[in-house]
């Protein structure tokens, strides 16, 4: 199968099935509780929700992250979330640009994002295999089709080993993320739904890596995506493998700690299903959060229908920062945050000293 016929494919089974992980009953955010604040001491019309990410002014941290591209049928999802974002002054990333470097046909599928949003933050995007076997010059070409700010190169490992066509040649990835971050174009290390953990990301550090963004587990589950696909070849084994591990990964909120924890700037994903979980996760000392699989739906329809999706996402955020006397998002890094449940057992396990998210956050200043 084609690389732009599996892409239809992801978004088809997207758009019309539970594909969400269910490893738990709840979800790894709720395990996070803000201590809120009575007397929060600031007039709510002077918060300032905006950052800088690659340079670029935004106006919120917040980041549609990759979706889509690389099939004829996918070019005005894109161009609505490149509309969106442009709108509201968020960041953007495309899907992997794979389709398009094999079929060059298929290049306007992306490329419409940079039409459509001439002055956002955008992140183009390739797999981390692709990156190995055609060299460090890829993400020049790359860069170059959509006219990127940086280029995501995603860690897709756990997908591939569900998916029908799945390439599972992971040796030699991190020489060629290492000899990458050398580059002039800016990378950004990406998982896809299973976390990054601390070992990990020390590893991507010492190669040079900046940034991560973590994708943990909690949101879209690539494993469940494949194992509809499994089952509609009829590959009896690989479905049965794909519900096995459709719940695998490190938890968002623990990968955030454990990526931080080694130095490297954090985007976070996998799970964002509020502004609330915005903050939660800039609370936790991410810089900016994406969203993808809510925002897949609305961009089916048209720019305005995204726009009203996103629009609560700012709202709740503001909320937020309102509740706990936050005037600029950089301060929710030192607001106490009560830690409870499945995500304060992973983070006590893995030896991470909660009090650094209480109320000693306020003692030690």
């Amino acid at each position: 199968m084609s690389t732009s016929s599996r892409k239809i494919d992801h978004i088809r089974i997207c758009l019309e099935s539970p594909v969400e992980s269910r490893e738990t009953a709840s979800r790894p955010f709720d395990d996070l509780v803000f201590v809120h604040r009575a007397l929060p001491e600031i007039d709510e019309e002077d918060i300032d929700i905006s950052c800088r990410f690659l340079g670029k002014r935004l106006s919120a941290p917040l980041m549609i992250s990759a979706m889509t591209g690389g099939h004829p049928s996918v070019k005005r999802i894109n161009e609505n979330l490149a509309k969106a974002a442009s709108e509201l002054g968020l960041a953007m990333g495309v899907g992997s640009q794979r389709a398009a470097l094999e079929d060059g046909r298929l290049r306007d599928t992306f490329s419409v994002v940079r039409d459509a949003a001439p002055d956002i933050p955008l992140v183009g995007n390739i797999g981390a295999v692709q990156l190995k076997r055609s060299g460090p010059g890829i993400l020049d070409q790359l860069a170059e089709m959509i006219d990127a700010d940086a280029i995501a190169v995603h860690l897709n490992f756990l997908q591939e080993s569900i998916q029908p066509e799945g390439d599972r040649d992971a040796f030699g990835v991190a020489g060629a993320l290492r000899e990458a971050a050398k580059g002039p174009v800016p990378i950004i290390v990406k998982e896809t739904g299973a976390g990054i953990s601390r070992e990990t990301a020390a590893s991507l550090a010492d190669a040079g890596v900046k940034m991560i963004d973590v994708s943990g587990q909690g949101g879209l589950s690539w494993a469940g995506v494949e194992t509809y696909r499994a089952a509609e070849i009829g590959d009896s084994e690989l479905e049965e493998m794909g519900r096995l591990f459709w719940g695998w990964g490190i938890p968002t909120p623990v990968s955030i700690v454990e990526c931080r924890s080694a130095g490297l700037d954090v985007i976070s994903s996998g799970g964002i299903r509020s502004g609330l979980d915005v903050a939660k996760s800039l609370s936790l000392g991410a810089g900016l959060a994406g969203i993808a699989l809510p925002m897949l739906k609305p961009a089916t329809k048209d720019a305005e229908s995204v726009i009203k999706a996103l629009s609560p996402y700012l709202r709740a955020l503001r909320i937020c920062m309102f509740l706990t006397g936050c005037r600029r998002v950089g301060e929710l890094e030192g607001v106490p945050l009560v830690v409870l449940g499945r995500t304060r057992e992973w983070l006590e396990s893995r030896g991470y000293d909660l009090r650094e998210f209480s109320a000693y956050r306020e003692l030690t200043k």
